[in-house]
C-alpha cells in the first residue's frame, strides 16, 4: 500500500511529460525571442556590433524625428478599416448563399476557401500584380465598357486598393465561419418572426445578425489582426519599396526596411512593440464595445 501511495504522488507529473516538447517550442521560440526583441527595442543594435543601450530614444526617433513611420500607419489603418469589413460582408454574403441548401455544397465550401490557403503566398502576389498592371485583365475588362484606368499598382491612388481588393478575395476563412454558425440558428426563430410579419430582410436584422454577432466579433477579431501584421502582397507588389510614393508602405514592410534594409534592429524591435500595443489596445477596445451589440446565448 506504501509503494501504491508513493506512485501515486507522481501521477501529476506525467501530463507535463506529455507538455513538454509543447512547453520547450514555446519557451524557445517564443517566450526567448519576444523577450530579446523588448531589450533590442531599447538598444542600438545593426548586426555587426553588440547591442548599446540608448533607452528610449528609438521610441522618440519612432514619433518625432520619422515622417515615414506615420506614413505606414496611416496606410496600414486605411488598408484594415477598409477591407476587412469588405472582407467580412463578402463572405456573409456567401455564406448566405450557400446557406441555402444548394446541390454540391461541398464543392463550393472546398472552392471558395482555396483563396484563404493561397493567397498570402508570393506567387499570388506575382500574379496579382500583373492582373493589376497597366495592361492587366482588369484594365483589359474595363477597357471593353470604355473606361480606361491606368497601372492600378504603379499609380498611387490605386495602388492600395489592389491590395485591398486581394485581401477582399480571401473570404475564405470567415466564409466558412459563417457558414457554421448559420447552420446552427434554430429554424422557429424565424417561423416565430415571419408569425410576427417580419419579412426575409428584417429577419436578417433581427434574427440572423443578432444570432451571428458573436461569430462576427471572432471574425472581425482575426481578420484586423492578420491585417496590421500583412507584409507580402505589399513587398512582391512594391518590389520591397512600398510605392508608388509610399503608398503601400505597410507598417511590417516598413519595420522589415528599417530591420533587415538599414540594419536598424533595434529600431525595428521598437517599432514591433508599438505595433503589438496597437493591436493589443484595438482589441481591447472592440471587446469593451462588444457588450452593446454582441449576443450570446445565456
Amino acid at each position: 500500500m506504501t509503494t501504491f501511495n508513493n506512485r501515486k504522488q507522481w501521477l501529476w507529473i506525467i501530463p507535463y511529460l506529455f507538455l513538454t516538447p509543447w512547453l520547450i517550442g514555446i519557451l524557445v521560440f517564443s517566450t526567448i525571442p519576444i523577450l530579446s526583441s523588448l531589450y533590442l527595442s531599447f538598444t542600438d543594435y545593426n548586426f555587426v556590433s553588440s547591442p548599446k543601450w540608448i533607452g528610449f530614444k528609438n521610441y522618440a526617433t519612432m514619433f518625432n524625428h520619422d515622417p515615414h513611420y506615420f506614413q505606414a500607419l496611416k496606410v496600414t489603418f486605411m488598408y484594415v478599416w477598409v477591407a476587412v469589413p469588405l472582407e467580412l460582408a463578402f463572405a456573409l454574403l456567401l455564406s448566405l448563399l450557400l446557406n441555402k441548401g444548394i446541390r454540391g455544397l461541398g464543392i463550393y465550401r472546398s472552392v471558395y476557401y482555396v483563396p484563404s490557403l493561397i493567397g498570402g503566398s508570393v506567387a499570388i502576389a506575382i500574379l496579382w500584380r500583373q492582373v493589376f498592371g497597366e495592361s492587366g485583365i482588369v484594365n483589359q475588362l474595363l477597357g471593353y465598357v470604355g473606361i480606361l484606368m491606368p497601372s492600378w499598382v504603379g499609380t498611387p491612388d490605386y495602388a492600395i486598393w489592389s491590395i485591398i481588393f486581394l485581401k477582399v478575395w480571401q473570404f475564405g476563412s470567415p466564409m466558412v465561419i459563417f457558414l457554421a454558425g448559420l447552420k446552427q440558428i434554430p429554424q422557429d426563430f424565424y417561423e416565430a418572426s415571419a408569425l410576427d410579419g417580419a419579412g426575409r430582410w428584417k429577419q436578417f436584422l433581427h434574427v440572423t445578425l443578432p444570432v451571428l454577432s458573436p461569430i462576427i466579433l471572432f471574425n472581425g477579431i482575426m481578420q484586423i489582426i492578420s491585417s496590421f501584421q500583412a507584409f507580402t502582397p505589399a513587398y512582391v507588389i512594391s518590389n520591397g519599396t512600398g510605392g508608388p510614393v509610399n503608398s503601400t508602405l505597410f507598417y511590417t514592410l516598413y519595420l522589415y526596411q528599417n530591420g533587415f534594409g538599414n540594419f536598424q534592429m533595434g529600431y525595428a524591435s521598437a517599432m514591433a512593440w508599438v505595433l503589438l500595443i496597437i493591436i493589443a489596445c484595438l482589441t481591447g477596445l472592440i471587446f469593451l464595445g462588444s457588450k452593446k451589440w454582441v449576443h450570446y446565448g445565456d
